[in-house]
């Protein structure tokens, strides 16, 4: 419902979230070597194995600043030790803290994409967050055509070409958004609710086939990470206020 061309500012020591309001958080995942090694340490044996695993030098930097980063962020809201944070996850596999250490109150959400990962925080109710890169070889209308809804098939077979492969982006993070937010994953059918993504047009969820009703229960938040990436949250409920937040690391 509110489209936003995020403005990444130097975020407080002591964040401090308002009701109704919203933090996001960019971190660049290109980080020096000592800054990898000191976040590498605040993970837990679980998250360590876990990125030991990755094959590639590159994918594996990118989850030890994301999920080192996590930690970082949230221990400015809850003044605990990084390391000390604790997770889990739902059946789907939707990540929070546990609910000793605040997981019924303080929600957040974790997306990353071309070096760029987002995280987006709130209080006391459920928010997803997508971040993608425009890639203007992808087949988009292809694949719009096996996933989205027949309303946003229709715009975007309506769009000029040259403005279809921004709008297919627009579309998806906005559903992975709301889909992430619900916390079912895709269980969930990407065909069976419906977005907004015509360029100019307001940030927001338009149907739910089998809950209309649902529809006025969520806000959907178009974010500008980059100029050729594209991203969305989706909260339950109203965004009051909305801050966006350049995480760096204190090394």
């Amino acid at each position: 419902m509110i489209a936003v061309v995020a403005s990444w500012n130097s975020p407080p020591q002591n964040p401090t979230l308002d009701i109704g309001s919203i933090h996001v958080w960019r971190v660049c995942q290109a980080q020096t070597k000592s800054c990898l090694q000191s976040l590498q340490q605040t993970l837990s044996t679980d998250e360590q194995t876990k990125a030991q695993r990755f094959h590639f030098p590159k994918d594996r930097s990118q989850f030890i600043v994301s999920r080192g980063a996590l930690r970082a962020i949230l221990s400015r809201y809850l003044h605990i030790n990084p390391s000390l944070l604790r997770f889990e996850c739902n059946p789907y596999g939707k990540p929070s803290l546990t609910i000793a250490q605040g997981g019924d109150s303080l929600r957040f959400n974790l997306s990353h994409s071309r070096g760029i990962t987002l995280i987006a925080i709130t209080n006391n109710r459920d928010i997803g967050v997508d971040i993608e890169g425009i890639n203007p070889d992808f087949p988009c209308l292809e694949i719009a055509e096996k996933f989205f809804s027949p309303l946003e098939n229709s715009v975007l077979h309506s769009l000029p070409q040259h403005l279809q492969v921004r709008a297919f982006f627009t579309c998806w993070t906005r559903k992975e958004a709301y889909i992430k937010a619900v916390g079912k994953g895709l269980s969930i059918p990407l065909n069976q609710f419906a977005v907004t993504c015509a360029p100019g047009e307001p940030a927001a969820l338009l149907t739910i086939t089998e809950n209309p009703e649902a529809t006025s229960r969520w806000s959907l938040i178009e974010l500008i990470p980059s100029l050729d990436m594209v991203a969305a949250v989706a909260v339950a409920g109203d965004c009051c206020q909305l801050n966006c937040w350049q995480w760096t690391a204190e090394i």
